[in-house]
């Protein structure tokens, strides 16, 4: 994601939370960040983590579909937020041995359907480029992909994601000799 849209996503928090009134301070306790970190965030310094994208989304009570909609992202760079396996945050769960816990995705919206499917994806599979009316998060279990994006290709190792919107032609590519094995969760718009 290119600077400018990472200020898009910052300019259009800081528009809705101030729209409704809501202070700072206050918005960041709700969705358990500092201030600084909201701050940031709403002055395009930094992009939020996908967790913490949806925790400020909830906490300034705003649908990501209509989020996402109102931000024009050009079909040449679209909007994603790639992470690596290092960018997940470890939570502590029950007292536990060998149990090891990262928050990846965890939200539920009323105006949005949630599907997650696994994928195994062959090597060498072939299809066009497709579109979904809604968002799409996927999680490479295992392998390595390229994963076309519009214009732009990206590579996936085992443990990495990738958050989009699904209205942008796209593609997983496996020429890796292996299986690789997808998490893919759809986020689709309820109009």
């Amino acid at each position: 994601m290119r600077g400018d849209e990472i200020q898009m996503v910052g300019r259009r928090i800081r528009e809705i939370r101030m729209s409704k009134m809501l202070k700072l301070t206050e918005t960041a306790a709700i969705a358990g960040v500092s201030k600084g970190l909201l701050s940031r965030i709403e002055n395009g310094r930094t992009i939020p983590s996908l967790p913490v994208l949806f925790s400020i989304l909830q906490a300034i009570t705003e649908n990501p579909a209509s989020f996402f909609e109102k931000i024009n992202f050009s079909m040449d760079s679209p909007f994603y937020i790639h992470l690596t396996e290092k960018d997940y945050e470890p939570i502590q769960k029950e007292d536990s041995s060998g149990f090891h816990y990262f928050s990846i995705l965890s939200r539920s919206f009323s105006q949005v359907t949630f599907q997650a499917v696994l994928l195994n994806l062959e090597p060498d599979a072939t299809r066009d480029m497709v579109t979904t009316d809604g968002m799409e998060y996927i999680y490479l279990i295992s392998g390595s992909i390229e994963y076309m994006l519009g214009k732009e290709i990206l590579f996936l190792e085992e443990g990495d994601s990738l958050f989009f919107d699904g209205r942008v032609p796209h593609l997983k590519i496996n020429h890796s000799g292996k299986l690789a094995r997808i998490l893919v969760i759809y986020l689709m718009f309820n109009h």
